[in-house]
């Protein structure tokens, strides 16, 4: 097993009703796991979030706590419910309603990476599939929700900012002819995971430092933003999805030269989005 569900990046006072999180960017491989798959160790590599929790690793300094993952998506990816079990990949698991993640062979236990390469060979036993749910799953759930619980109570409202990043593959496969493709993407599931001015504050951050931003094309958010998003509740949930051509070779894994140039311009996203509500709040106490 990973050696941990998740790490926990806390300013040392709380200042933001904002959470960064980053559930894709797990790196803590288990030698067994890496014996059984069929693939290479680039390739079981090409479904992660490479480096971004390095890449919002400053929103500590901001007031704000980052949540990041243990365990690689590869293994299990923390952004799908915890019953999308693959019957497919999942010995005992009955076929139930169309999902389209499970039918593409991305549920919450993957059977394949990007491209649709297939991560093992036969099937896995539905006991294990379980025990990485309850070890890896529920706790890093369990301490997300903790967080933005916290941030509600503290300030009467919470932001969760759900960190990912896209292969430069799949965001030129959705652009257009003649148009320049988005280097953000913002997902609020169409409206209903954030209320709007949020939404729009968001997007006007990377905007102004330089960057092109879509809004939820191609990519609207998946369970981390359709769970958490209850704006009528006082809890919002905002997905960012970064070009990884901006700062990774994703052939290699590996940061390319323009990483840390994207990592300062980030530092002053970070810094306008840790401070999310704090106007209103002021405001509001005056």
């Amino acid at each position: 097993m990973p050696n941990t569900a998740y790490h926990l990046l806390e300013p040392e006072h709380v200042t933001s009703r904002v959470v960064f999180a980053s559930p894709h960017s797990g790196r803590d491989y288990p030698w067994r796991f890496l014996r059984r798959t069929v693939l290479d160790e680039e390739t079981i590599r090409s479904s992660e979030d490479a480096y971004v929790d390095r890449l919002f690793d400053c929103a500590p300094q901001f007031g704000a706590p980052l949540l990041h993952a243990g365990a690689p998506r590869a293994y299990l990816d923390l952004n799908r419910a915890a019953d999308e079990l693959d019957p497919a990949l999942i010995e005992g698991v009955r076929r139930g309603g169309h999902n389209p993640r499970v039918a593409s062979g991305l549920g919450v236990v993957p059977r394949v990476v990007a491209g649709g390469r297939a991560i093992y060979r036969g099937k896995i036993a539905r006991d294990e599939a379980e025990d990485r749910v309850a070890r890896l799953w529920h706790p890093y759930h369990g301490k997300l929700q903790d967080l933005l619980d916290r941030a509600r109570i503290q300030f009467g409202e919470s932001i969760l900012i759900d960190c990912h990043s896209m292969p430069h593959e799949a965001v030129e496969a959705s652009g257009r002819a003649g148009y320049r493709t988005p280097e953000i993407v913002i997902g609020d599931r169409f409206g209903a995971s954030a209320q709007q001015d949020l939404v729009e504050r968001v997007e006007a951050a990377f905007a102004a430092a330089g960057l092109r931003v879509a809004r939820n094309a191609p990519f609207a958010g998946a369970f981390s933003t359709q769970h958490y998003g209850r704006p009528s509740r006082g809890q919002h949930a905002i997905q960012i999805e970064i070009d990884r051509a901006l700062y990774m070779d994703e052939r290699r894994v590996r940061p390319n030269a323009n990483f840390q140039r994207l990592r300062t311009v980030l530092r002053g996203v970070i810094a306008e989005l840790a401070a999310l509500g704090a106007q209103e709040q002021r405001l509001a106490a005056e």
